[in-house]
C-alpha cells in the first residue's frame, strides 16, 4: 500500500507563486508515473501536470509556461512549482500516483487547497 500526503497549498495573491510537494510513503515497487489534478467547486477533476517514469512531463494548456512539476530520482517526493498564478488557478490539488507496471493501480492524496485572491 501506498499513501500520499501533499502539502503547500494556501492563500495566494494573483500573479503569486507556491509550490506544492506529494511525498510518497509505503510500499513502491514497480514503475510509477505522478502527476497532479485540480478541481474546482462545480467543476471536474482536471489533470494538471504529469510526469513519467522516465522523466517525460505533460502539462494542460492553461498552465503551460507556469507551471512545472518534477521529481526526486526516486519518485518518493513530487513537487509542482505554481507561478503567475491567477483566480482560475483557485482548486484542491490532488497528487496522483499510478504504477503502471507490473499492473495499473492509482493511489490518491487527500488534497490540498490552493486559492488566489486579493
Amino acid at each position: 500500500q501506498v499513501q500520499l500526503v501533499e502539502s503547500g497549498g494556501g492563500l495566494v495573491q494573483p500573479g503569486g507563486s507556491l509550490r506544492l510537494s506529494c511525498a510518497a510513503s509505503g510500499s513502491m515497487s514497480g514503475l510509477y508515473d505522478t502527476g497532479w489534478y485540480r478541481q474546482a467547486p462545480g467543476k471536474q477533476r482536471e489533470l494538471v501536470a504529469s510526469i513519467t517514469n522516465s522523466g517525460r512531463s505533460n502539462y494542460a494548456d492553461s498552465v503551460k509556461g507556469r507551471f512545472a512539476i518534477s521529481r526526486d530520482g526516486a519518485m518518493n517526493t513530487v513537487y509542482l512549482q505554481m507561478n503567475g498564478l491567477n483566480h482560475e488557478d483557485t482548486a484542491v490539488y490532488y497528487c496522483n500516483l499510478k504504477r503502471t507496471w507490473p499492473s495499473i493501480i492509482d493511489y490518491w492524496g487527500q488534497g490540498t487547497q490552493v486559492t488566489v485572491s486579493s
